[in-house]
């Protein structure tokens, strides 16, 4: 399964010139935890990318005032993608190698498809494994669906014994 087919294609996004108030509400009010934040002269390009954890610890933590400078001030100006035809387990070493829950993905021509998360990746392997589980239980249903076992000894008359066999 490649990524295309995983990645959330609606990506919220706002001016890097924005303040960080308007930042916040977008991600209240549409549940999202991140937003790529575009350029003013040119609102199809993404220049960065800003999650809540970026202005908890970069705004809040350091005792700033959500005012003083826009958003993209406390943006990640370094974004990180992966091709659509890339798999899970490239997105997952990407996320690994530099430290992020999100990673852009990206059409073969470089343009932007999608965003995928740790959240995204956690739900596609958590279905995998729900259906390997599913397919275990049914083996063993089916197993314990079998009434007559291939060997019954009350079946012999009575006792039993085990002879040694020798060489």
């Amino acid at each position: 399964m490649n990524l295309s087919s995983l990645c959330q294609r609606d990506i919220l996004s706002v001016s890097s010139e924005a303040s960080v108030q308007k930042a916040a509400e977008l991600m209240r009010v549409n549940h999202v935890g991140a937003l790529a934040l575009t350029d003013p002269e040119d609102p199809a390009r993404v220049v960065g990318v800003v999650t809540d954890r970026d202005l908890v610890v970069n705004l809040l933590a350091q005792g700033r005032l959500p005012g003083e400078l826009p958003v993209g001030a406390y943006s990640h100006a370094q974004l990180i993608g992966v091709p659509g035809s890339a798999t899970v387990h490239e997105a997952i070493a990407a996320m690994h190698k530099h430290g992020v829950r999100r990673v852009f993905v990206t059409e073969p021509n470089g343009r932007l498809l999608g965003l995928l998360s740790l959240d995204d990746v956690l739900k596609t392997l958590a279905e995998d494994l729900s259906g390997l589980s599913q397919a275990l239980r049914m083996g063993i249903d089916l197993e314990n669906t079998r009434t007559s076992p291939m060997f019954n000894p009350n079946e012999l008359g009575g006792n039993m014994y085990l002879a040694q066999h020798e060489p």
